[in-house]
């Protein structure tokens, strides 16, 4: 599964600041097995524990914390501060607050290094537009559907025939693990099939093996797939930024 560090902080951090879980539910969900250390954070001259950065968001007077995810030419969400747009661009996750923006470095499979920036005096930012999860999921099965065209043309399954379960498996509901207990049900579905989608379009974008894939070939392929990808991005935002209204 397409796991996202800043998905999780943010869910995970929003719903220990708003008294949905505690605080060790939070930690534990947030780094699992794996080495969190965040430097930057307001008020330290090192890097600290990941646990230290998400008392302190507390303490700094954050509410929630939003995924964003940016893309060259897309930076919606992330607050106007250079040395951040470039981190969150390179990294293509960031989790951002009303104080402080969090993006994580996956260095290996056993660390995660965080960097973060203090957004005082940073121009307001309106936070990227989000859909409803219902228009989110709606705009998934209208992306798989002209997509499917794509993806068997490029015949996927000759190189890659994990990909006929995945879609399969659509149809089925796949529902995302680790997002809170009172984490939306329709959330924790759309979270679940864009996981799965995203899955599909690495397997889509890559050269097959031996393939010799013409730099046109290789342009239509990914015109053809960016309205699935779009979709996929927007409905992971969605899904790991629904609160209870209330």
């Amino acid at each position: 599964m397409h796991d996202l560090a800043a998905g999780r902080l943010a869910v995970w951090a929003t719903a220990w600041l708003t008294g949905r879980c505690s605080y060790d539910d939070a930690l534990d969900a947030t780094t699992g097995v794996t080495a969190h250390r965040v430097a930057g954070m307001p008020g330290t001259d090192e890097a600290v524990p990941l646990g230290w950065a998400l008392t302190a968001l507390r303490s700094l007077g954050e509410e929630r914390l939003r995924l964003v995810l940016p893309s060259p030419g897309d930076t919606r969400g992330v607050p106007a501060v250079p040395a951040l747009t470039a981190l969150a661009l390179d990294s293509g996750q960031v989790a951002v607050g009303a104080r402080v923006a969090l993006v994580p470095e996956e260095l290996g499979t056993e660390m995660v290094a965080w960097t973060a920036v203090a957004l005082d005096g940073a121009p307001p930012t309106a936070p990227a537009v989000e859909g409803t999860l219902r228009a989110a999921s709606g705009a998934l099965d209208l992306a798989v559907g002209d997509a499917a065209r794509t993806l068997a043309s490029l015949d996927l399954a000759r190189w890659h025939p994990e990909v006929p379960s995945l879609l399969a498996g659509l149809a089925k509901g796949v529902r995302a693990p680790g997002l809170p207990e009172d984490h939306d049900p329709l959330a924790v579905s759309v979270l679940g099939r864009a996981q799965r989608l995203r899955q599909v379009l690495d397997l889509a974008m890559a050269d097959a093996p031996g393939a010799a894939v013409t730099h046109a070939q290789a342009a239509a392929r990914d015109e053809a797939l960016r309205p699935l990808a779009t979709a996929v991005r927007e409905a992971t935002v969605a899904a790991y930024n629904w609160v209870p209204r209330g």
